[in-house]
Formats: C-alpha cells, sequence, structure tokens
C-alpha cells in the first residue's frame, strides 16, 4: 500500500512535483554555497579575510595591478559591491588603492606587500576545502567546469532577454 502524498497546508492539495523545495536546481546551487561559504569561514580567519575578500584577493594574485572594473568583470560584481570590499582590504594593508595613470576616472588595484605575503598562507585552503568535501579533485572539476556552463548559459539567456 503506497503513502497518500503529504497536503499543503494551505490549499490542501498535493504539492506540485515541480514546486518541491528538494527538486529545485537553483536550492541545491544555494545551499551548496551557503555550505562552501561556512566551510571557508574558519580557514580565512585565520588569514583575516572574509570570503569574498578571499575571491578578490585570488583575483589580485592571478594578476595584480587591474582596474576594479576588471575585478568586478571577474567576480560578476558591481562597483557599488566592489568598493567597499576593497576599501576594507586597503585599510587592512593587503592592497593598494591608485587612481589610473591613463585614465583617472578608474581604479587600479595593486597587492601590497602584505597582500603579496598572504599568498603563501592562502596556498593549503583549496586542499582544505577538497578535504572537508570528501571528493575526489576530479570530481570536482568536473562539478565546476557544468556549473561554469550553466552560469554563463544563464547569463547569456539574460543579455539575450535584455
Amino acid at each position: 500500500m503506497t503513502k497518500p502524498p503529504k497536503q499543503d497546508r494551505a490549499t490542501g492539495a498535493a504539492p506540485a512535483p515541480m514546486l518541491a523545495l528538494d527538486n529545485q536546481f537553483c536550492f541545491a546551487l544555494y545551499s551548496a554555497s551557503h555550505a562552501v561559504t561556512r566551510t571557508y569561514k574558519p580557514l580565512l580567519d585565520g588569514l583575516g579575510l572574509t570570503y569574498p575578500q578571499y575571491l578578490v584577493m585570488l583575483v589580485l594574485w592571478e594578476q595584480d595591478g587591474i582596474l576594479v572594473k576588471d575585478i568586478g568583470a571577474r567576480l560578476f560584481l558591481d562597483s557599488g559591491t566592489l568598493t567597499p570590499l576593497l576599501k576594507r582590504l586597503e585599510a587592512n594593508g593587503l592592497v593598494d588603492r591608485n587612481r589610473d595613470l591613463h585614465d583617472e576616472r578608474q581604479v587600479r588595484i595593486s597587492l601590497s606587500p602584505a597582500g603579496r605575503a598572504l599568498r603563501a598562507k592562502a596556498l593549503p585552503i583549496p586542499e582544505q576545502l577538497l578535504c572537508a568535501s570528501g571528493k575526489e579533485a576530479a570530481a570536482l572539476g568536473r562539478l565546476r567546469t557544468e556549473l561554469s556552463a550553466v552560469r554563463d548559459d544563464l547569463f547569456k539567456s539574460i543579455d539575450d532577454n535584455m
């Protein structure tokens, strides 16, 4: 004998499978992101960084001395979100913010000596997150590739509809 489906408290109807929370890709992604951020927190506390600040530092460790707009493009953040992060990193002595020599409307972000030195302390973090995930590096690499493709397709869809 099968159990009858649970009923929606508001309508008394069985929930539509398409609207069940556990069937939502967006919720799986959101809750996984939340778990990742919480896992990073104690690792980043030792560096004195928040997760968004860590992302900025990753960009700068790849390419030092870049424009704010380029950091924003890389992280999918607007300047209103990015500017306070950069000011905090500057106040903590990790980056320098200077007007671009060729276009004074632009701000260029460079690592300070302390920001460059912090990179060595951050090197173990990706491996620690990998261990905490309980997954193989190759499996997470495939998942990253798939999620990046989903992100790119969604942004393309947004751009096509504008």
